[in-house]
C-alpha cells in the first residue's frame, strides 16, 4: 500500500503577508501586494511594478540578518518560511533520523546586484582601475556560491539536520510544484519519512524585469498597481512579477501521528507532464496542462466531480488564461464550470519558481477555513475565458479535495491536489525514530 503524505507545517513569506496568519487574512481580505518598484530605481524602465516583499528580515524567525547579508532575498525568504515550518510542525522536539529527513525546493537563479558594476562601467573613462574594483567586489568568490539556486535548501538541511535526500528543481514556473510532488513521492515510496519542500524566488531586479519585459510578457500599468494585474479579465495585459516563498513540513502520516503532530492535509495527487510544442507559448490546446491535471487526478483516485477548488496559475497574461480555461474544460469536462477557479496571482504577482508553492499553502488555508480566495481586478468576462472565476469577494466552500496547477516556459506542467486529512484508511509503515 502506498504510504501517505501528510503536512504538518506551513511557512510562507509573501507580498501580502509573511506568516501563514497574516497570509491568510491578505488574501480573505482582497489584498493587493503590487506597488511600485522599490527594490531598484527603476525609473527609467518601461515597466516600474513588482509585487515585492517589505518590513521583512530573518529577526522574525530568530536569525540574525547580518549574517545573511551576502545572500539573495530568495534565500532569506527560503530560510524564513522553512524555520516557520519547521516551527510549526514541532521538529524541534522531534527525533527524527536524520537520514530518513530531506529536502527539496524549487528555487531558481538568483542574479548578484550589478547596480554598483553597472554604474563602473558609466564611471570609467581613460582608467580601467574603477571597472575592475568594483568587478572584483561583487565577483567575490567567497560569496559567489551562494548565487547558486540549490543553496536555500542546502542551509535549510545544515540548520534542521536533514541528512536524508536533498535537491533542488529548475524548472521554470513549476519548479516549486515539481519539488512538493516529487518530495512527496520520496514519502510515499519509503525513501523518507520526513520531506521539507517548496520554494523561493525573487526576480525584481534589473536583469529579470528586462528579460520579461522584452519577451511582452509584463503588465505596462505603471500608473495603476493595484489594478495591473487582471487574470482571465478581457483587459488583462500581463503578469506582475512577484517574489517571496513557500515551504512546507510533509511527512508519512504514521510518522506524525506518533509524534503527535498536527495533520493540515494531505497530498493527495502529483502530475507533470510536457507540451512538446514551444519554448514561450504554451500549447495552443492546453495539452500539456490537461495531461498534468488528469494524472493528478488519477494519481489521488479522485474523479472531477470530486473537486471542490482550483488555483490556477492565472498569470494574466492573453495566452496563458485562454489555454488555461480551456485545459481545464479539457481536464474536467461539464464539471468545470461547476467548480470555482481563482487566481491569487491577482494580489501576489508572479513569483516564477515560488509559485506553485505559494499557491499550495492558498489551497492548504483554503481546506482550514472553508474559505477561497477571489480573483481580484475581475471585471470584464472574455468570452474565451467563461468558467467561475470568483470575482473580487472570497467565498465559503465546502473544502474537501482542492488542485493548484500552473504551467511553465519550456513547456512544463504540473498539478497537485491537496485534500482534508481522513483517518478513514490505513497506512504500513515502519517508523524510523533516532536514537
Amino acid at each position: 500500500m502506498k504510504r501517505r503524505a501528510v503536512v504538518t507545517g506551513i511557512g510562507c513569506v509573501t507580498p501580502i503577508g509573511t506568516t501563514p496568519d497574516d497570509f491568510a487574512s491578505g488574501l480573505y481580505a482582497g489584498r493587493i501586494g503590487v506597488g511600485r518598484l522599490t527594490v531598484f530605481d527603476a525609473s527609467h524602465y518601461p515597466v516600474q511594478i513588482a509585487a515585492e516583499v517589505h518590513d521583512w528580515d530573518l529577526s522574525a524567525v530568530g536569525e540574525n540578518p547580518a549574517q545573511w547579508r551576502n545572500c539573495p532575498r530568495q534565500t532569506t525568504f527560503a530560510i524564513g518560511a522553512g524555520l516557520q515550518a519547521a516551527q510549526q510542525a514541532g521538529l524541534a522536539d522531534a527525533r527524527i533520523e536524520s537520514s530518513r529527513f530531506g529536502v527539496y525546493l524549487g528555487c531558481g537563479e538568483p542574479f548578484e546586484d550589478f547596480t554598483a558594476f553597472t554604474q563602473a562601467v558609466h564611471d570609467t573613462q581613460s582608467s580601467e582601475r574603477p571597472f575592475l574594483e568594483h568587478a572584483l567586489r561583487i565577483f567575490d568568490p567567497d560569496t559567489e556560491r551562494e548565487y547558486e539556486p540549490d543553496m536555500p535548501a542546502m542551509h535549510l538541511a545544515r540548520m534542521l539536520h536533514a541528512g536524508g535526500p536533498v535537491a533542488n528543481c529548475v524548472s521554470a514556473c513549476v519548479s516549486s510544484t515539481q519539488a512538493i510532488g516529487e518530495a512527496s513521492r520520496m514519502i510515499q515510496f519509503d525513501e523518507a519519512d520526513v520531506m521539507l519542500c517548496g520554494g523561493a524566488h525573487s526576480t525584481i531586479n534589473p536583469f529579470g524585469v528586462t528579460g520579461f519585459q522584452r519577451l511582452s510578457a509584463l503588465s505596462t500599468r505603471n500608473d495603476d498597481p493595484q489594478g495591473a494585474v487582471r487574470p482571465f479579465d478581457a483587459d488583462r495585459d500581463g503578469f506582475v512579477i512577484g517574489e517571496g516563498a513557500a515551504v512546507f513540513i510533509v511527512e508519512e502520516l504514521e510518522h506524525a501521528r506518533l509524534r503527535g503532530a498536527e495533520i493540515l492535509g494531505e497530498i493527495t495527487g502529483y502530475g507533470s507532464a510536457q507540451d512538446a510544442y514551444r519554448i514561450t507559448d504554451t500549447h495552443p490546446e492546453g495539452r500539456g496542462a490537461a495531461t498534468a491535471m488528469r494524472r493528478a487526478l488519477q494519481n489521488a483516485d479522485l474523479v472531477p466531480e470530486q473537486i471542490s477548488y482550483i488555483n490556477a496559475h492565472g498569470t494574466g497574461t492573453p495566452l496563458n488564461d485562454r489555454v488555461e480555461t480551456l485545459a481545464i474544460k479539457q481536464a474536467f469536462g461539464p464539471q468545470a464550470y461547476r467548480i470555482p477557479v481563482s487566481s491569487t496571482k491577482s494580489m501576489l504577482g508572479h513569483a516564477t519558481t515560488a509559485c506553485g508553492a505559494i499557491e499550495l499553502a492558498v489551497c492548504l488555508l483554503s481546506l482550514k477555513s472553508g474559505v477561497i480566495p477571489p480573483t481580484m481586478n475581475y471585471e470584464s468576462p472574455d468570452p474565451e475565458c467563461d468558467l467561475d472565476y470568483v470575482p473580487k469577494q472570497p467565498r465559503e466552500v465546502s473544502c474537501r479535495h482542492l488542485l493548484s496547477n500552473n504551467v511553465a516556459f519550456g513547456g512544463q506542467n504540473a498539478a497537485l491536489v491537496v485534500s482534508r486529512y481522513d483517518e478513514s484508511s490505513s497506512a504500513t509503515v515502519q517508523v524510523r525514530w533516532a536514537a
